[in-house]
């Protein structure tokens, strides 16, 4: 006789058990696919559950069944406290646009030009649908799901596998054979319309807000910290391509790349179609464009690809975007509303910003009750008034604008025209538009609540000096509360902890990961030091100007409009921008420097006189990156080079020494070796960074 089980003790399973359970997660597997993928359902919802059930009662019989990759897992885990980085091995290319037929000519000139083809050859192309969603990359290990990331700035992203486990149209395991051992495969997750209809309805019925559109309400619903609220949502994914695909079988096309996607399980857009030239590409565009209430998901465009992957490889990328691929915008929807009011927003800089109020409408997929109006000379050129009907456009991720009144001679005789406030609407200060200028801005500088909070935000960016922890809810509670009234503030919160703690949706942890961003944040470079400063019209490019020029920020603190406007890319207004903002913020920015403790790094300076620093490591190279790097973003690794001393060029040229070749270099690495000019990979790169 066996022993008798104790309290809390499970017997193993039995061999028929093991068996059951596999065979049960191999047939719900199969079922998941046809429902979620195929759209060709076998069995009934009830026979679903039934085979679900008895899973999970064997899985929670005998723990020792568990299996990651068992539909089972779906279902969401405990929430988590936030999401880790992801470094992309392949870059995330956004894509050129084109919203007239003569851009997608165009493109396709281009590309025949490139590939050398002979006149009236046509390029065959891969066009498909453009998803209106969410980026996301898969990364597969032998078969099973292993991470999952958002695209995040294309280099980096947030890791939301716990999350993306839960969408039941991506595999956890890829079906078949064949597949390579190291997969990374690239679509959109989004959410359809008949679940975006429903998923507002309940809002309604519990009383809290409605979502703007599909995109917001998919992109909201991955980023869940709570697995279980992303499963909620029942989000779906189309692929449409591969990052890296280590050993794939090779396929000679585009297309021939989906149709193994396919194979293995992934879902791919039913609408992807081959096409030849300009003729195809436009025949495809407006047979979408018809058929574009009728797919059951919201999309903004089409995607024309380059077939043939090694007309791909030979193409290569520019920027941020590869030149085999364009996405053909659907054009700008326009709508007609009741413009209710003009109310005035005080932005980062102090720029005054003219808002339109309007009365809700439905325009280029979202409800829109804002929109913009730029700056009083563009209201005075539309001349629109409180109470006209206007004309409210939108196209894409565009900022709605208010294009002009419906008919003007219909308005209420006397209606008065907007007129800039002569004080900031903040804090009633001086508002001054200066000669010259459209923009009116508040003179009172960080002293103003608007900019205080919005200066804060920025300084903690990520391209700024990238506070982890700090984001806009966290920076309106600091402020409202009184626990930080400059940006100097932040470096004297480790006092306040207990404070910190108790706001609304803190806590210890929460405190200690803040303090930890900001503790990360001192010593950073010149360059960035003087971007997260905030000051007008003072982007990275001239902050390390600006930083190589004068070398210490007690030199371009105390420089005049003369002595500022020797410098490259700074301009007499921009010269203008920074005097004023260190007049009227010179308080600020001591006590920052003296009492906070940041330490930027500082940058020798070209004619090597004054107090400059020793020579920089890197000082007297001239560099050219060519080519995607993964990772980082070619401006960060410009960035970290010029605050090592070197000068980074967009051309290689005699006086360049050194090319970093990344993805598809290009002719830059052939100019490179035709000049005898040193060329690094990415990891060489990364290794003259880190000292190497």
């Amino acid at each position: 006789m066996p022993a008798e089980e104790g309290p809390g003790e499970t017997r193993p399973a039995s061999p028929d058990e093991v068996r059951r359970a596999a065979e049960l997660r191999e047939i719900i597997a199969r079922h998941d696919h046809l429902y979620h993928v195929r759209d060709a359902p076998e069995v009934t919802d009830a026979v679903y559950d039934r085979l679900f059930a008895e899973l999970l009662s064997l899985e929670a019989a005998h723990p020792g069944l568990a299996d990651p990759d068992s539909p089972t897992q779906r279902v969401g885990g405990a929430p988590a406290e936030g999401f880790a980085e992801v470094v992309h091995e392949v870059p995330m290319l956004s894509l050129a646009n084109a919203f007239e037929e003569s851009g997608v000519a165009d493109f396709d000139r281009r590309v025949r030009e490139r590939l050398g083809l002979a006149e009236g050859e046509e390029v065959e192309y891969a066009a498909e649908t453009k998803l209106d969603g969410v980026a996301l990359s898969l990364r597969y290990e032998h078969g099973r799901l292993a991470v999952a990331a958002t695209r995040g700035d294309g280099a980096r992203g947030e890791d939301v596998t716990a999350n993306v486990r839960t969408v039941r149209s991506i595999p956890l395991r890829l079906a078949g054979d064949g597949f390579p051992e190291r997969l990374e495969v690239r679509g959109e997750v989004y959410l359809p319309l008949d679940r975006f209809e429903r998923l507002n309805e309940e809002q309604r019925m519990r009383g809290e807000r409605e979502f703007v559109n599909p995109r917001n309400a998919a992109a909201g619903g991955l980023r869940q910290l709570d697995p279980r609220a992303t499963r909620s949502r029942r989000l779906m994914f189309f692929c449409h391509g591969a990052g890296r695909a280590d050993g794939i079988p090779s396929a000679a096309t585009h297309r021939g790349l989906l149709r193994r996607l396919d194979e293995w399980g992934l879902r791919v857009s039913p609408d992807v179609r081959v096409v030849r030239g300009v003729a195809g590409c436009v025949a495809y565009y407006r047979e979408i464009e018809a058929r574009r209430e009728r797919l059951g998901y919201q999309i903004d465009g089409v995607v024309y690809k380059v077939n043939r992957l090694e007309d791909q490889h030979r193409l290569g990328s520019v920027a941020r975007a590869p030149r085999w691929a364009l996405a053909h915008k659907f054009p700008a929807e326009e709508a007609v509303t009741r413009l209710l009011d003009i109310d005035v927003q005080v932005g980062r800089t102090g720029s005054l910003t003219p808002v339109a109020r309007l009365s809700p409408v439905f325009v280029g997929g979202v409800t829109v009750t804002n929109a913009t109006l730029h700056n009083q000379d563009e209201v005075a050129r539309k001349d629109v008034r409180v109470g006209d009907r206007v004309v409210v456009r939108r196209a894409g991720d565009v900022i709605p604008q208010v294009l002009r009144a419906v008919d003007p001679e219909s308005r209420a005789p006397g209606a008065p025209r907007f007129e800039m406030p002569a004080e900031c609407p903040v804090c009633g200060a001086p508002a001054v538009r200066a000669e010259g200028q459209s923009a009116t801005r508040c003179t009172a500088g960080l002293r103003c609540p608007a900019q205080r909070k919005e200066a804060i935000r920025h300084f903690a960016s990520r391209r700024a000096m990238d506070i982890e922890g700090l984001g806009e809810k966290l920076v309106d509670q600091l402020v409202e509360t009184g626990l930080v009234g400059t940006v100097a503030d932040l470096y004297r919160l480790e006092d306040r902890r207990e404070q910190i703690a108790a706001l609304e949706r803190m806590g210890e942890l929460s405190t200690k990961n803040l303090l930890a961003g900001v503790k990360k944040s001192r010593g950073l470079p010149l360059p960035r030091f003087l971007y997260a400063l905030g000051i007008p019209d003072v982007g990275e490019a001239t902050a390390g100007a600006l930083a190589r020029h004068f070398g210490k920020l007690f030199r371009v603190r105390e420089a005049d409009e003369a002595a500022l406007a020797e410098v490259r890319d700074v301009g007499p207004v921009v010269a203008a921008h920074v005097v004023a903002f260190f007049e009227a913020n010179r308080g600020a920015v001591d006590d920052l420097m003296v009492e906070a403790g940041p330490a930027p790094v500082p940058v020798e300076r070209p004619d090597g006189g004054g107090e400059a620093a020793e020579p920089l490591p890197l000082a007297g190279e001239v560099v050219v990156l060519t080519g995607a790097l993964a990772a980082m973003t070619r401006d960060d690794a410009r960035e970290r080079l010029e605050a090592l001393g070197a000068k980074v060029q967009g051309s290689v040229s005699k006086r360049t020494t050194l090319v970093v070749c990344g993805e598809n270099p290009g002719s830059k690495r052939d100019r490179a070796e035709a000049l005898g000019v040193r060329t690094l990979d990415e990891a060489g790169l990364l290794e003259l960074l880190e000292g190497g």
